[in-house]
């Protein structure tokens, strides 16, 4: 056999680049080790491999401790003694560290809070596994105004057509009941009113729940139940209740079958504290479950893989054409597919299309509010790392002429630097701690502590090295190269073109602070506005009830009269949707002189004698529903943007004939109109509304307080009277103010939000001009003490020493409020109703900037101009 030996060789540039960087005394172990593997490789498997191998090798070689040209001798001993002479500098200038480290901490943690939340949302609904592959069937259709409108309500006969007509293309589809349910769920003593999601059975597994007791099958039975892990403890303990019964508004017994972990705060369904079925609200009436003429039901299906939306929406359009009545024909009705990917961010429609959403808009604002606040904190830390490091000429000089080498000049100013972006880091993480629980009631999210994710750490290794670099950069690179010599004659001359780049740093910084506090009170103003509008009624002494008993038709006019009795009250009503709400959309309204094109719904509501005194409807004119009349059973009253949609200049006694098309049609007459009702969104138009009476079809209770007596007497004495009526249900009431001011809740975070963030700008600004206005104090002594001898006044000094800062500022006032301007307005824009952009706002936000930037400036400005002028002059 032949040798191999004498035919191949190893690679010889592979060998020549090895010889190159390896240190001498390892190149003979290390080349011999090489080729006996290499020839060892060859001979057993192919040449082509040892090769291969041995380039691997020698690239394997290519770490420090094998160059030639690292010098590892006493690396450990240079890297602490760096360390420790930072620390000594950061304890010598103890003010200056405080403010370097304070303000970037601050900063940080702003972009820590921002990003967490910034996270948290484009994460929402990625708890449930399916995620992917859910989407939600929407319908489209003429708005009835020259619009296209997009809905979510669709019918039952819908859900269950689709679902057999294309098996192939979706895997599963559950339909689940459009309206929020809140019913009384009792065990025993224990009753509560709990959100609930009632759907079909497969729905449960199709969103994946992460069940503790039983399993996503437990929905089987009709009467059963999914109970979250909260509402298991508050009914059962801790013990497992799968098997066991609890009461469905004190009436239906439902079979417990599992529990499931709470749903994070960014998921859809994150309020529904029990799953049960959609058939137990249509009565158990299978019939009810594949109806045309009810849109009171959402449709969600899971797609199988690489469906396309668009082509099966349109498959589903031309399958459910055959199912149209003549208003969804009339509306040129169609179908898309959600997914659920674009269920938060991506769910605002105009005329048929996505459009940015309000919460995509947020999402955005916070993330550039986050940029720019650690931008203010970090321009703080170069600012000041910048400014103090000329002060250090001498020292370099000095360290220099003892044998410093510059490179380790250069690692003494990045280790600086480290430390203090280090020491940053930690405390921004305490501050973190302290803060998450605010920031999560304030921002009402589910947050938690990042300690366990591995891209937070890398991230904020990522900053810290980062902002290490780019603070160190400028001593580093600049004083290290100062000759020895010229350093310590004191001949190094700055000038004013080394102040330029701090000076611009500055003007950025108040930009920022002033366009936030600009947005702050603009926020707050917008808020104001809408709770400024006349509401329409009077929600200030009513309480809400919605009580949860299947007596309560049968007793209610029992239970209003019996609290009427006491004298608590002054007037009770009933209707069949909450006075905040506005639920219950139909179309099918005629009248004489009607517009042929008109093609609107109206927002219907059934309310009882009584309902108009109880919530404190203003009539405009005409009279409310006389309980002596029976002639007012068809009557109707309606609001003022029905009686502007409809086109009546005297409305009362107009006849409109309603055609809903699921009973017969009826002639009601209209006997009064009232002042506009904002019952949805505060911050949109209100809506064109019709109330109908009816003593029967009621389901919730408006009770008017007795002004005259106190409000703990009178719910005590009501709530005795109705524990004694309606005993097996809870008496959960509700300020009627409080559910209107939730209304708010969503921009009353944001002005929180804004606050806070706008607070720590201005803080991390002002730290900085202080820490800056006290290196040019420091700076100018001397001249300050000649000027003092001189005869200079402190007034003097101190208008010395603050006009370059005031100049300053005011240069950002210019430049902030044409910015503020341009993004405030076309987010005001977004709103129906919006407040002015108000000169004052801008003036008091410039005004602002100004005054505080001048009392921290003139903190060091007085200080320095009250010094010993004899004292000044020694300093150097």
């Amino acid at each position: 056999m032949k040798n191999p030996r004498n035919h191949i060789t190893p690679p010889r540039l592979a060998e020549k680049l090895l010889l190159w960087f390896l240190k001498d005394e390892l190149a003979e172990e290390v080349l011999g080790d090489l080729d006996e593997k290499f020839y060892s490789t060859a001979e057993k498997h192919s040449t082509r491999k040892a090769k291969r191998n041995y380039w691997f090798q020698v690239i394997h070689y290519l770490r420090p401790f094998a160059f030639r040209f690292f010098k590892i001798k006493n690396s450990n001993t240079m890297i602490n003694h760096n360390f420790k002479v930072s620390y000594r500098q950061m304890l010598k200038n103890k003010g200056y560290s405080f403010i370097n480290v304070g303000g970037l901490a601050m900063g940080m943690v702003v972009a820590m809070l921002i990003g967490l939340w910034v996270v948290d949302e484009l994460n929402f609904n990625k708890y449930h596994k399916n995620y992917d592959s859910i989407a939600q069937i929407l319908r489209v259709e003429s708005n009835g105004q020259g619009g296209i409108a997009v809905n979510n309500a669709l019918a039952t006969g819908m859900g269950n057509l689709v679902r057999e007509s294309f098996p192939d293309q979706i895997e599963e589809l559950f339909m689940v009941r459009s309206r929020k349910q809140a019913p009384v769920i009792s065990n025993g003593d224990k009753k509560f009113r709990e959100v609930g999601v009632f759907l079909e059975e497969n729905g449960p597994s199709v969103l994946t729940l992460d069940m503790i007791y039983g399993s996503t099958e437990g929905l089987k039975e009709t009467r059963s139940v999914l109970l979250s892990q909260t509402l298991s403890k508050k009914l059962f303990g801790e013990e497992n209740p799968v098997g066991k019964t609890v009461k469905l508004n004190a009436d239906i017994d439902l079979l417990v079958g599992g529990v499931y972990k709470d749903l994070p705060k960014n998921s859809k369904f994150s309020e529904a504290a029990f799953f049960s079925r959609l058939l137990l609200l249509f009565r158990e009436n299978e019939e009810s479950m594949n109806v045309w003429n009810n849109y009171n039901i959402d449709i969600y299906v899971k797609l199988a893989n690489n469906v396309n939306h668009v082509q099966l929406a349109e498959l589903i359009t031309e399958k459910i054409k055959g199912h149209y009545d003549d208003w969804a024909r009339e509306s040129g009705q169609t179908f898309i597919l959600h997914p659920m990917k674009d269920w938060h961010l991506n769910s605002a429609w105009k005329d048929g299309m996505s459009v940015t959403s309000q919460e995509k808009k947020f999402v955005r604002l916070y993330g550039v509010i986050g940029v720019f606040v650690l931008l203010l904190a970090c321009i703080n830390f170069m600012n000041l790392s910048t400014a103090r490091s000329e002060k250090r000429a001498k020292e370099v000089g000095i360290r220099k002429t003892l044998g410093s080498l510059r490179k380790q000049l250069i690692t003494q100013f990045y280790m600086e630097s480290f430390l203090y972006t280090l020491s940053a880091f930690g405390l921004s993480l305490i501050l973190l701690w302290a803060l998450l629980p605010w920031f999560n009631e304030t921002s009402g999210k589910g947050i938690l502590a990042p300690w366990g994710m591995p891209e937070f750490w890398l991230a904020g290794t990522g900053f810290i090295l980062f902002t290490s670099f780019i603070s160190g950069s400028y001593p580093a690179a600049y004083l290290s190269s100062f000759k020895p010599l010229k350093a310590l004659k004191g001949g190094l001359k700055f000038g004013k073109s080394a102040s330029i780049p701090r000076k611009v740093l500055v003007v950025f910084q108040f930009t920022i602070s002033i366009a936030l506090i600009i947005g702050t009170i603009t926020v707050n103003n917008q808020i104001q506005a809408a709770k400024d509008r006349p509401i329409g009624y009077s929600p200030k002494g009513m309480i809400a009830i919605a009580p949860g008993s299947p007596r309560f038709g049968q007793q209610k006019e029992l239970l209003k009269q019996e609290i009427l009795k006491t004298g608590m009250a002054e007037a009770i009503g009933f209707s069949n949707y909450p006075v905040t709400s506005t639920l219950g959309w139909n179309h099918g309204f005629s009248w004489e002189g009607m517009d042929p094109g008109f093609d609107q719904s109206f927002n219907t509501i059934t309310i009882s004698n009584g309902y108009a005194d109880a919530v404190g409807m203003e009539f405009i004119t005409g009279r409310d529903f006389d309980p002596t009349r029976e002639t007012d059973k068809n009557a109707i009253i309606i609001n003022e943007s029905a009686m502007k949609a409809m086109q009546l200049e005297n409305p009362v006694g107009t006849v409109v004939r309603y055609d809903p098309g699921w009973r017969e049609a009826v002639n009601y007459t209209i006997i009064g109109v009232v002042k506009d009702m904002i019952k949805g969104d505060p911050f949109q138009q209100t809506d064109q509304s019709i109330m109908f009476l009816d003593q029967e079809y009621t389901s919730y209770m408006y009770i008017r307080l007795n002004p005259n007596v106190s409000t703990s007497e009178s719910i005590a004495t009501i709530g005795e009277v109705y524990h004694q009526i309606l005993p097996e249900a809870p008496f959960d009431f509700h300020f009627a103010d409080d559910q209107y001011n939730q209304k708010f809740e969503a921009e009353l975070r944001i002005a929180s939000l804004a606050r806070f963030f706008t607070l720590l700008a201005i803080l991390i600004s002002c730290l900085g001009l202080f820490g800056l206005s006290s290196f040019i104090a420091e700076q100018r002594t001397k001249e300050i003490g000649i000027r003092k001898v001189l005869g200079a006044s402190i007034l003097n000094l101190w208008k010395l020493l603050s006009k370059d800062f005031t100049l300053l500022v005011v240069i950002a006032c210019f430049i902030a409020i044409p910015l503020a301007y341009a993004v405030l307005d076309n987010w005001l824009n977004s709103y129906p109703v919006r407040t002015e952009l108000y000169w004052w706002v801008f003036a008091i936000a410039g005004f602002g900037a100004l005054l505080v930037s001048l009392l921290t400036v003139s903190i060091q400005s007085i200080k320095a101009a009250m010094a010993n002028p004899v004292r000044s002059l020694r300093s150097e």
